[in-house]
């Protein structure tokens, strides 16, 4: 249900290219930095979101959602699932089209809650294992 191969393909191939990263930094050692250069390098557009707001691969930083000036297709989430309800909150009213909760990240009642505002969906999977299968 939350992986569902429909939701995956759509997020991946139709909602456009625009990628927050939420929790993605420079440090090296985590999982985010990588997935972040994977969707970089299948032509996925990544914004970090970090309170440090660092730029990372070459894309400036943003301390929140809210502070991104311009449209986001995807927010990508890499917080603890204690976070992750708010972020995806917030990424309903920032207008996003589609939320993805990385691996191990999961929130039943944001999953319904982000789905009934309307928002494509996918929670517990990793866009860096699903992308390269497409």
């Amino acid at each position: 249900m939350y992986g569902d191969p429909a939701a995956i393909r759509k997020i991946l191939t139709e909602l456009g290219d625009t990628w927050a990263v939420v929790g993605l930094s420079n440090n090296q050692q985590r999982a985010a930095y990588g997935v972040a250069r994977v969707l970089q390098r299948f032509g996925k557009r990544v914004v970090p979101v970090h309170p440090k707001a660092e730029t990372v691969h070459g894309e400036p930083g943003y301390a929140s959602l809210e502070g991104i000036p311009f449209e986001v297709d995807v927010v990508d989430v890499f917080v603890n699932s204690e976070l992750a309800g708010p972020v995806a909150d917030q990424a309903v009213a920032v207008g996003a089209a589609a939320v993805w909760f990385q691996l191990g990240v999961i929130d039943e009642a944001a999953f319904d809650r982000t789905r009934e505002a309307g928002l494509t969906m996918v929670m517990d999977r990793c866009p860096a294992i699903e992308i390269p299968a497409l």
